[in-house]
């Protein structure tokens, strides 16, 4: 299901061409520069869960990513629905008041991994494995994967105006993302650092988030070609409404510590409005998570 890439560059660029290795030399990670990059990343992540490498592509490249978002833009499968944050049906058997049964607006659209061309700058970076080296020093971890996932592996997540993708987490443990267009005004990401963990779903913090207790609440004003690392399996996080005329585009780089990684059907379908043969066989066969949060 790609999409023409006619309107859009053949060839890759070199890596130094499209990151500021000057800055962020992870083409080298045993250097000391990068090793303290890597310290300054580990630092963050570990006291919030989120870190943002400003600047992280070159100016000539980020013009070619914001081409290359605004080509697959219209291509995006957008739905308005209601969802709560987990994504998921309400329970009747809990109070109404419950986190599971408060539901608001969801409306923005999603280009999936399968119509995203090679050649693209968002795939190269994707699959550079130098990037995905820096990832996974940055993260603590031996390797990271490319997911298994057709859709979800490469995804542009575009709001026109009026869009909002209200609180919700993740259905992996962290998320890579890099912003190529940046609407007029709104659309800011705002996250709750870590507010639950593994058995523990922190219901009465979450719920007054919900309710509108900004205690908690962290924003950042990202800026095209900034690099950003978000543990959102454990941090409630949204994007505002975007407000303007200006769309808002962002890449989300798809990786898991294991092989493997496929989002569940269910919720697939609700981000792109289809599922890939993978996703019906795991759906069959019953995909399971191991750390018993909801998702």
């Amino acid at each position: 299901m790609s999409i023409s890439a006619k309107a859009l560059p053949e060839t890759a660029l070199p890596l130094g061409e499209v990151v500021d290795l000057d800055r962020y030399p992870i083409d080298r990670l045993d250097t000391p520069e990068a090793m303290a990059l890597v310290a300054r990343c580990r630092a963050q992540l570990n006291d919030d869960g989120c870190v943002v490498l400003d600047g992280f592509i070159r100016p000539d490249a980020l013009e070619r990513l914001e081409a290359e978002t605004g080509h697959l833009g219209p291509h995006a499968h957008y739905n308005s629905t209601v969802t709560n944050i987990y994504n998921s049906d309400g329970d009747p058997s809990l109070p109404e008041d419950h986190p599971v049964n408060i539901f608001n607006e969801r409306t923005n659209g999603f280009v999936a991994g399968d119509m995203i061309p090679d050649g693209t700058l968002i795939r190269s970076l994707y699959e550079n494995r130098a990037f995905q080296a820096f990832i996974a020093a940055a993260m603590e971890e031996p390797e990271l994967h490319e997911y298994a996932d057709p859709l979800a592996g490469l995804v542009v997540n575009c709001l026109k105006p009026g869009c909002q993708h209200p609180w919700h987490y993740d259905s992996n443990d962290f998320i890579v993302t890099m912003m190529t267009r940046a609407p007029e005004a709104g659309g800011t990401f705002e996250y709750c650092p870590q507010i639950r963990e593994a058995g523990n779903e922190n219901i009465e913090a979450v719920n007054a988030v919900l309710a509108g207790d900004r205690a908690p609440v962290r924003a950042l004003d990202l800026k095209p070609g900034d690099l950003q690392i978000f543990y959102g399996r454990l941090s409630l996080h949204r994007v505002a409404r975007v407000e303007g005329e200006r769309d808002r585009h962002t890449v989300i780089f798809g990786y898991a510590r294991e092989p493997g990684f496929i989002g569940r059907a269910a919720r697939t379908r609700k981000l792109f409005g289809r599922v890939a043969p993978i996703h019906e066989r795991e759906e069959r066969n019953g995909l399971k998570r191991t750390d018993t949060l909801q998702d």
